[in-house]
């Protein structure tokens, strides 16, 4: 019997993503990135360390809701913070969006063969 190419596909793939341990810390990282604000601060943490109140200014929000947002990341995995006194210091730890990104690329054929598909005149929104 032959072996649908997708089905292949899923297998290889369903044992790195779908594992329930997997499947949590994935949940984790979706929830993490659902938000623009932590979207934003990971942006800005992959260009080097920042603390907690230099993740906080340019979003215009308090230094307890910008703690709030630091915690969901780092329950994601995707940062990590020393404390140093007083002072809160996040790094980007950009590992948990790899699992995130192989998940992705399972529905890459889909939007590709459907970008390369033309829309009738009367269809487009």
């Amino acid at each position: 019997m032959v072996e649908d190419r997708r089905d292949a596909d899923i297998g290889f793939h369903a044992d790195v993503v779908f594992r329930p341990d997997a499947a949590a810390r994935m949940d984790a990282v979706f929830h993490a990135l659902a938000s623009d604000p932590r979207r934003r601060m990971l942006h800005r943490l992959a260009a080097g360390a920042l603390t907690v109140s230099e993740l906080a200014e340019p979003l215009d929000m308090s230094l307890a809701a910008a703690s709030k947002h630091v915690k969901v990341l780092e329950r994601a995995g995707l940062l990590h913070r020393t404390v140093d006194g007083r002072r809160h210091v996040c790094r980007l730890e950009a590992g948990p969006l790899a699992a995130a990104d192989e998940w992705l690329r399972l529905y890459e054929p889909l939007w590709e063969a459907r970008l390369e598909e033309p829309t009738p005149i009367g269809e487009r929104t």
